[in-house]
């Protein structure tokens, strides 16, 4: 049996109500921790408060259910979206709050949002209407710590570095050594990482620092990236345990020295104190829908430049706890399942039963030559009325999305993420287009009515997850990097082919002749908004070659990252950021205007 649901909740109207006002109504009755704990069968032992949220002890946990079975592995990704985002995560809750509708037991585990996203346009990703992550305003401001965790672990090894190089150019050799320090010779034009903060601040992207005398640091050009792009976020969503995260956090390059060899976080004698300031990081914080199925949260990673998933540690976790399992992958298939693929299903060992293709009316117009959709303007009426021609042109961009899930062997899932606007004959043709391409199909009112309106979405993934898997990698591990890129380029961006810049290639032979590299995966960086590179380009594009400008190395990690087009790991905040609307009530102390 699940837990009650008010009538208020019952009769509140996403239409009517801000997604914060609907939180607040389901928040007023949520289940406590130690309800939580007998309700999901775990051990006191297992359960490590923190505040009215706590957090799991995922060794423990996996295990004393080491000889349990796995649920069912679901995936969910979309379709190329707009600007807007089309519901993975609005999706994911509403299966969730439908399967268990069907007195499933079931879970999932999403990803932390970025302060960044949140303070700007984008907003949390706490999902939307019926189908949210609760409790919501912890969820979108900090949580139980992780991000700022991550901030200091990744900021002390920037001040490990720079505060080296300003005593190795005010000490002699002798005095180094009476110090126990080595000389690294580190080369200030050559530094791989840079520091972070979790907004979107454009002014940072390329900074001076250390100006002054020469007690005042070391002068250089230096930058700042946003915290979920930090390299200790990719190494917490595919560690397997606290040994794994302090020998990967150990190989974190964080400069080259003067002859071009790495400088490490182990050379540098801070990874030790990198790990202790992230050693709370590994475990998954317990969260819940608003009709109260349980929900982890745990990891962020960037999906431009890392592999944009929720973690190993939660999925392993949930496959343990639930018999059905929900996880999300960053931006759209091209990228985020791409990723979930061949990177994160090859590092975690797990098969998942089906991937869902979160599709909208309203993107595959885009997709079909619609009208430029700009966030915080008004939808061209081409979005919002009935255009059979428009909306059938622009669904290739579905059904090749398709092709490329069924390349992995694994199970497609179109759900048709319903809007008000939606017509009969426009959600038929989508049901027509997707069926004839070889998925499944569901229409999914989830945003409107939550459990209810996502029945049919979780008897089609019932249905699908009984189907055998045989789960196919795109490229085994000993293909060469250059490889690997024309595979992906060909095979999932549909490109002709793959140019690479004289330094790009360069970096590619280096790194394929070199044994140290032959296990890193590749993690491409590209738009999202494109299956090519180039944002403006909708649908399908033919007839193009992807370019590679740079391929940067997270050696901790274990990431090549391919760079195509001008991504940035510093986003900007707009004009009209969501910080502008955001208040707290001083009586009562809670926050309104996150959505």
């Amino acid at each position: 049996m699940g837990f009650k649901i008010s009538q208020k909740y019952n009769d509140a109207d996403p239409r009517k109500l801000m997604d914060w006002q609907i939180a607040e109504i389901a928040e007023e009755n949520m289940p406590t921790v130690d309800e939580w704990r007998d309700k999901l069968g775990l051990k006191k032992e297992e359960i490590i408060p923190m505040g009215n949220l706590c957090k799991l002890d995922f060794m423990k946990i996996i295990d004393r259910l080491k000889d349990k079975p796995d649920g069912k592995y679901i995936e969910v990704t979309a379709i190329t979206p707009t600007p807007l985002g089309e519901g993975k995560s609005t999706t994911s809750m509403g299966l969730i709050e439908g399967l268990g509708k069907r007195g499933k037991n079931v879970g999932g585990c999403l990803r932390q949002p970025s302060g960044g996203p949140t303070m700007n346009v984008k907003g949390t990703a706490a999902g939307g209407g019926k189908s949210l992550l609760i409790p919501m305003t912890e969820f979108s401001l900090g949580l139980t710590g992780d991000i700022n965790d991550i901030i200091n672990a990744h900021n002390l090894a920037m001040v490990a570095m720079t505060s080296r190089m300003q005593h190795e150019r005010n000490y002699d050799d002798a005095e180094l050594a009476k110090r126990k320090l080595k000389r690294l010779d580190i080369d200030p034009t050559n530094i791989e990482m840079g520091w972070i903060i979790d907004f979107c601040a454009q002014s940072l992207r390329n900074i001076v620092i250390g100006l002054g005398g020469k007690m005042d640091g070391f002068t250089m050009q230096s930058k700042f990236g946003i915290a979920v792009s930090s390299e200790l976020m990719a190494i917490l969503s595919i560690v397997r345990d606290l040994k794994d995260l302090r020998e990967r956090l150990g190989s974190i390059v964080v400069a080259y020295d003067k002859k071009g060899n790495p400088v490490t976080t182990t050379d540098l004698e801070v990874a030790g104190a990198m790990c202790a300031w992230m050693r709370n990081t590994i475990n998954p914080t317990l969260m819940m829908s608003t009709e109260y199925q349980p929900c982890l949260v745990h990891a962020g990673p960037f999906a431009n430049i890392a592999v944009g998933q929720s973690s190993i540690i939660g999925d392993r976790v949930g496959l343990k706890m639930f018999d059905y399992h929900v996880t999300e992958s960053g931006f759209a298939a091209d990228i985020g399942f791409e990723k979930f693929w061949n990177v994160k299903s090859r590092l975690s060992g797990l098969v998942p039963n089906v991937s869902i293709l979160t599709t909208t009316i309203r993107a595959s117009k885009m997709h079909g030559g619609g009208p430029t959709v700009v966030p915080g303007r008004p939808l061209p009426d081409e979005y919002t009325k009935e255009n059979l021609a428009l909306l059938e042109k622009g669904l290739c961009n579905m059904t090749h999305l398709i092709g490329v899930i069924r390349k992995s062997g694994i199970n497609p899932v179109v759900c048709i993420n319903a809007f008000h606007t939606d017509t009969k004959d426009e959600i038929a043709l989508v049901r027509k287009y997707a069926e004839q391409a070889g998925a499944r199909c569901a229409l999914s009112e989830h945003w409107l009515k939550g459990g209810d309106g996502a029945l049919e979405l979780a008897d089609v993934v019932m249905d699908a997850c009984k189907d055998k898997t045989e789960l196919k990698f795109l490229y085994p591990l000993e293909t060469p990097l250059r490889k690997r890129v024309e595979l992906v380029a060909k095979e999932v961006y549909g490109a002709d082919g793959v140019s690479w810049t004289p330094d790009a290639d360069a970096k590619a032979k280096r790194f394929e002749s070199d044994p140290k590299y032959k296990d890193f995966m590749t993690m491409m960086v590209k738009t999202h908004l494109s299956l090519s590179h180039d944002p403006t380009k909708k649908g399908v594009p033919t007839g193009w070659i992807l370019p590679v400008r740079d391929v940067l190395v997270f050696g901790g990690a274990k990431f090549l990252c391919p760079v195509t087009g001008t991504i940035s790991l510093m986003p900007g905040t707009g004009s009209d950021p969501a910080y502008r609307r955001v208040d707290v009530d001083v009586n009562t102390g809670r926050v309104s205007g996150l959505f």
